[in-house]
């Protein structure tokens, strides 16, 4: 077997992995990255982008079913399913293609195979179960990501019982489909198809529908779904589920009542696992805890020059939050003494129609903190361009320490609002107060604006609504 030693090795070339060798080649280090599929990892491949994709091909759907509110008039409106999941999966090859390149750009050694620990400082790295080098290097980051979590009793068979994965490429659509978890993943899907003119139904064994987020912004969104035609059914469970040819009845418990529904397909989207297995990890320093593995705050396990970021390393379960850990953990390698990653300050954005995003403690969270808060609010009916576009339907809500004026949170539904909630993240990461968000002057006209209203309202001065 050929040997090669480096000065780091990546394994996982997803949105951590692929950054955080990249980052290290331009700080001078020899970087390896193994990825074993696909590079650009779930996300580029099958979560963030195709997923946003369809999403792009379902609000056109629905805007040209309501060309009427614009002036326009249409006949025989119709999709081709085929030709939408075609442009989303060229989507993410496009992509793909562009991450392959960025690490041949930036010098990093590719290799295609599996790599797992065997012993300090080494990987050894198979394909199709078969070894095929020895890689050596002072620093080894783990980032392998999280798959797709099954619950007993509606284990997904690819044909029926889907994942996101077979959720992304239907070669029909179905006419009924139960989602299975209202997180960002079951919302996005079932968004999606109720777009497209399926009949969606989701069930949340929590007592709300995006249960992280502010219970403000969940109410708001839920109606908004219900108004869509959605069914959602909160604080219920499902309790197994009986196949036939072509649908799935599923038994639902809800407030001591016990229910069936019967739909062509099932979305399960319940959480995510930890790809923790065949690492290497047996014998070494490195603690898993609820498959996730256990890091400090600059990425570090419990052995020595081995390191975890993204998915595998726990929630917050995000893209941008891997990446950040990635260009951390290699530039702390470096001896460049960055910033610990500060978690409140990531942004969660859920691209549902209409849209969610949000930074920090929700006005729930700040009071169980101790702070005494001051809650801003601004609706989108009372902005001039949410109203001219054609989506009035909206929420900023803000959260201050009441003593020091610190933005504690910002909880947004709307239109754009995944591309507004970073305004509020740099915020949080300047520690701004609402004295300069009061200050700052915001472009007019634009759904921006909201955002400036619902700062002032927190303090009795908004001025339009």
């Amino acid at each position: 077997m050929a040997e090669h030693s480096f000065d780091l090795i990546v394994v996982g070339g997803g949105p951590g992995g692929y950054v955080a060798a990249i980052r290290a080649a331009q700080l001078g280090l020899k970087t390896a990255c193994v990825e074993r599929q696909h590079l650009g990892g779930i996300c580029l491949n099958w979560g963030c982008i195709p997923t946003k994709a369809l999403l792009r091909a379902a609000e056109i759907n629905h805007l040209l079913h309501h060309l009427g509110e614009y002036g326009f008039a249409a006949d025989n409106i119709r999709f081709d399913l085929a030709a939408v999941v075609k442009r989303s999966r060229a989507v993410a090859r496009q992509l793909s293609v562009g991450v392959a390149h960025l690490l041949k750009k930036n010098k990093v050694t590719v290799f295609d195979g599996h790599g797992s620990l065997a012993g300090p400082h080494t990987l050894a790295l198979d394909r199709d179960g078969k070894p095929v080098a020895t890689l050596t290097a002072p620093h080894i980051i783990l980032a392998t990501g999280a798959r797709a979590r099954q619950l007993p009793g509606l284990e997904a068979d690819g044909k029926l019982i889907w994942t996101y994965k077979q959720a992304m490429v239907p070669t029909a659509m179905p006419k009924s489909l139960l989602v299975v978890g209202s997180g960002a993943i079951g919302i996005e899907f079932a968004s999606f198809y109720r777009s497209m003119g399926a009949a969606v139904t989701v069930v949340e064994v929590l007592d709300r529908v995006l249960p992280v987020e502010d219970a403000e912004i969940s109410a708001f969104a839920r109606k908004a779904f219900e108004k869509q035609g959605m069914t959602i059914l909160t604080s219920a469970a499902v309790k197994g589920a009986s196949k036939t040819a072509d649908s799935v009845t599923v038994t639902i418990e809800a407030s001591g009542k016990t229910t069936s529904i019967t739909v062509d397909r099932v979305i399960s989207a319940v959480g995510i696992v930890g790809n923790t297995e065949d690492l290497g990890l047996e014998g070494t320093g490195v603690k898993v805890d609820r498959t996730h593995v256990v890091t400090d705050a600059f990425c570090r396990t419990g052995e020595p020059g081995v390191y975890a970021i993204g998915d595998l390393a726990g929630p917050p379960w995000l893209a941008h939050k891997a990446s950040h850990e990635g260009v951390l953990c290699v530039e702390a390698i470096a001896g460049l003494q960055p910033h610990p990653i500060d978690r409140s300050n990531i942004p969660g954005c859920t691209y549902c129609r209409p849209q969610v995003a949000s930074v920090g403690l929700t006005e729930a969270g700040a009071r169980a903190a101790g702070h005494t808060v001051k809650v801003g609010r601004f609706p989108f009916i009372g902005n001039g361009k949410a109203i001219a576009m054609g989506e009035p339907e909206g929420l900023v809500k803000t959260v201050f320490d009441a003593a020091t004026g610190a933005l504690l949170g910002a909880h947004m539904v709307g239109a754009e609002v995944t591309e507004l909630i970073q305004g509020y993240a740099i915020a949080r990461t300047l520690e701004t107060t609402e004295a300069e968000l009061m200050h700052t002057v915001f472009p007019h006209p634009t759904v921006s604006e909201t955002m400036h209203e619902a700062v002032l309202d927190a303090y009795g001065r908004a001025i339009h609504f």
